[in-house]
């Protein structure tokens, strides 16, 4: 009996370092991703570096699902450039062209007007009530590259939350029952 009660010890051992490996793998996993994107954060100056075009506004040049890298730096805005903002009272940000840049006389300061390639007017009608133009604390980033199509996992993740699920579950059941 010492000998089988022996190796159940050594077999929980062995499963409580497993399960201790994979959570501190997991962690470091984890850790290792937001590192990355505060680092990405840091060196892009933008508050979120990589963005997913939501909508067709922006059709052809950038279709729905497609990936924005931002950048922003101290460079001036200009007309033409493709920019991504937000607006007060919006959670979701926008990827829209600057079609009118104004500069203001007394401070120096730059308000831009912005649409989207596939819309047919400005976009005075998203900013807040009675907000004529966009101010440089609302713009999150110029773009300056895209991946096509890849931000479709995120639509499909945020439209459809059971396959979320269902991928949360395959992976912590993936988690589970792996063995190291």
């Amino acid at each position: 009996m010492g000998l089988i009660g022996e190796s159940m010890d050594s077999i929980k051992t062995l499963q409580i370092r497993s399960t201790l490996s994979q959570a501190a793998t997991l962690g470091m996993i984890v850790a290792s991703a937001l590192m990355i994107w505060k680092g990405l954060i840091c060196i892009t100056g933008s508050s979120s570096p990589v963005v997913v075009v939501l909508s067709g506004s922006m059709e052809p040049g950038f279709k729905r699902g497609d990936i924005l890298f931002l950048r922003m730096t101290k460079d001036p805005i200009r007309t033409g450039e493709i920019v991504v903002f937000n607006v007060d009272g919006k959670d979701i940000p926008i990827v829209h062209r600057v079609i009118e840049v104004h500069e203001r006389q007394d401070n120096g300061e730059v308000d831009v007007l912005t649409k989207g390639d596939h819309n047919p007017k400005d976009d005075r009608f998203l900013y807040p009530y009675g907000q004529l133009w966009l101010q440089r604390h609302h713009i999150m980033g110029r773009a300056v590259g895209f991946l096509p199509y890849v931000g479709w996992v995120t639509i499909i993740m945020t439209e459809k939350p059971i396959v979320k699920y269902i991928l949360i579950g395959v992976m912590a059941l993936l988690f589970i029952t792996s063995k190291e």
